[in-house]
């Protein structure tokens, strides 16, 4: 679970169900960032509602901002539901994770003796 997570809304109360689902649903992003910087990673969740003309076009808005150790990454969107908003914003984030941790993967170096049992293995199936 990301932690700590601040939620902050904006033109609007907060809805008990509504945080406890923007928590639910972005603090198990931590699954797709690396072991080592799970601890140093803190989110802001900003809802915002836009009302429109006779509350026909009221849009809800839900951006998230996880600040990582080597930067930081943020979704927005936009909707008439903020459910919705959240479910999008979630999977906006989850590729950009992906990216950022294929992105910061160490690479696997091979020791001296892994390397020559592996030659060891190449030349001895070559010879056959």
């Amino acid at each position: 679970m990301i932690n700590p997570l601040e939620i902050t809304s904006i033109h609007d109360d907060l809805d008990p169900v509504l945080k406890k689902y923007a928590l639910r649903k972005i603090g198990k992003l931590d699954r797709y960032v690396s072991l080592k910087i799970r601890k140093s990673v803190h989110g802001e969740i900003k809802l915002l509602q836009q009302e429109g003309k006779a509350n026909k076009n009221e849009r809800h808005t839900c951006e998230v901002i996880l600040h990582l150790p080597s930067g930081t990454i943020t979704a927005k969107e936009s909707t008439l539901n903020m459910f919705a908003a959240i479910d999008i914003v979630e999977a906006k984030l989850k590729n950009q994770l992906r990216k950022y941790k294929d992105k910061h993967r160490q690479p696997k170096h091979l020791t001296k003796r892994k390397l020559f049992d592996r030659l060891k293995l190449f030349s001895s199936r070559r010879g056959q």
